[in-house]
C-alpha cells in the first residue's frame, strides 16, 4: 500500500470516528441537526485543517476535496436519527459515555496516524519533531473546538491519559518507520495509541494533577464551613 494510500484510509477512519462523537456530543447538549452537524464536523476535520495550515498547505485539504465533509454531515444525521428511532436513546449515560470513548479513540489514533505521515511528507526522513507534534495537534485539535463549542471543558485537559497516548503512538511511529516500513509502523503505532487509551480509561491512569497538601486542604474546607 503507497503512503497516499495509507494516509487516506486512516483519514477516512478517523473521521468517521470523530464525526460520531461530535454527534454523540451535540445530542448530549440537546442541539438540533444543525447544531450536531457542526460539532461532526468541527470534530471530523478541525484538527487536519489547523494541522495543514501550521505546514503551509493552503487552502486545507478539507477544503479542497468534499469527502470529509459529506462523511461527517452523514454520520451526523445517522447517529441523530439512529438517536431518536432505536434504543440508543435509551440507554443509560455509561452506556453512551462507552461509545463516545471508544469512537474519541479510534480518531485520536487514526489522526494521530495521519498527522505524523503529515510531517514525515513535509519535514523529511530525518525528522522526527514535526511528525510528533503535528499528529498531536491533528488527533486533539477536532476534539478542543468540538468541545469548546459544546461549552465544556476539553477532554484533553483533563481525561485519563489522551494527548500523551498520541505522543507515544507518533513517537514510537518515527522510531520504527525505517525497521518496519511505513504501512507496518503505521499499523503498530495506530494500535499502540487504542491500547494505551483503552487502557487509561479501564484502569484510571492520569497523569500528575497538583493538589495542595492535605494540612491546607483541611484548613481550607474549615474556612468555608
Amino acid at each position: 500500500m503507497i503512503v497516499e494510500d495509507l494516509w487516506r484510509l486512516f483519514d477516512i477512519i478517523g473521521t468517521l470516528a470523530f464525526a460520531v462523537s461530535g454527534a454523540l456530543v451535540g445530542l448530549s447538549r440537546r442541539m438540533d441537526i444543525f447544531g450536531i452537524s457542526v460539532l461532526a464536523l468541527a470534530t471530523a476535520v478541525g484538527g487536519g485543517m489547523v494541522r495543514d495550515v501550521l505546514v503551509g498547505i493552503t487552502p486545507p485539504m478539507a477544503l479542497r476535496d468534499t469527502t470529509n465533509f459529506l462523511l461527517s454531515v452523514g454520520v451526523a444525521l445517522a447517529t441523530s436519527l439512529l438517536y431518536q428511532w432505536t434504543a440508543l436513546h435509551r440507554m443509560r449515560r455509561q452506556r453512551l459515555l462507552k461509545i463516545f470513548n471508544v469512537s474519541d479513540t479510534i480518531g485520536l489514533a487514526a489522526f494521530t496516524i495521519t498527522g505524523a505521515l503529515t510531517g514525515v511528507r513535509v519535514g523529511g526522513e530525518d525528522s522526527y519533531v514535526l511528525p510528533i507534534l503535528l499528529a498531536a495537534t491533528t488527533a486533539v485539535g477536532g476534539g478542543m473546538i468540538r468541545d469548546v463549542l459544546a461549552q465544556r471543558m476539553p477532554v484533553v485537559l483533563y481525561a485519563e491519559v489522551y494527548a500523551a497516548a498520541s505522543l507515544v503512538g507518533a513517537f514510537v511511529f518515527c522510531m520504527l518507520r525505517f525497521t518496519l516500513g511505513v504501512e507496518a509502523d503505521s499499523w503498530l503505532a495506530f494500535m499502540l495509541v487504542l491500547v494505551i487509551r483503552f487502557a487509561a480509561i479501564h484502569w484510571n491512569w492520569s497523569l500528575y494533577h497538583p493538589r495542595p497538601p492535605k494540612r491546607h486542604r483541611e484548613e481550607g474546607h474549615e474556612e468555608r464551613t
